[in-house]
């Protein structure tokens, strides 16, 4: 067993994932397979497929489910979603509370189960293993990471995983 890589935790070592601030999430659709959306080349619009609907609506729905969590922007490619995620203070939340790593799992367990049933299927995975974080740590980086999001329709055609 010694030549067995071990996968490496993507998350920063020592770092309290549920303390209040803003993360930039992207999740990856099983095997880059574009499931939930289509771009319009010349005009870069976003049509969501049904699977975008449902992460859609259980992205956004997120805030509702904990209260001290927004969504401050996404945009559902065909192969992956981009969010910038805001964990406020909580008042009166949970004990212990949840952190991102939770809030993820579940929304990707939901939306898994959610468009398996759309296509009345059983166990076929959604979602790549894990996702991709990064803390924003101050407002330069936050509207950076904005205009990305916001700008990521346009590059569709250069994304090396569509092309």
């Amino acid at each position: 067993m010694g030549n067995i890589s071990k996968r490496r935790h993507p998350r920063m070592q020592g770092y309290d994932y549920s303390q209040a601030g803003y993360y930039y999430v992207t999740i990856c659709t099983q095997d880059r397979l574009p499931i939930l959306s289509r771009v319009h080349a010349a005009s870069a619009v976003v049509e969501l497929s049904g699977k975008g609907r449902i992460v859609e609506d259980q992205l956004l729905s997120l805030q509702e489910r904990y209260e001290f969590v927004s969504i401050d922007k996404h945009v559902i490619m065909p192969t992956h979603i981009h969010a910038i995620i805001a964990l406020s203070e909580d008042a009166a939340g949970a004990n212990p509370r949840r952190g991102l790593t939770d809030i993820i799992c579940a929304f990707k367990s939901i939306t898994t189960r959610l468009c398996n049933k759309l296509d009345n299927a059983q166990g076929r995975k959604i979602w790549q293993t894990s996702f991709y974080e990064e803390v924003i740590r101050n407002e330069s980086a936050y509207l950076q990471i904005w205009g990305y999001i916001d700008g990521n329709p346009l590059k569709w055609n250069d994304d090396v995983y569509y092309a």
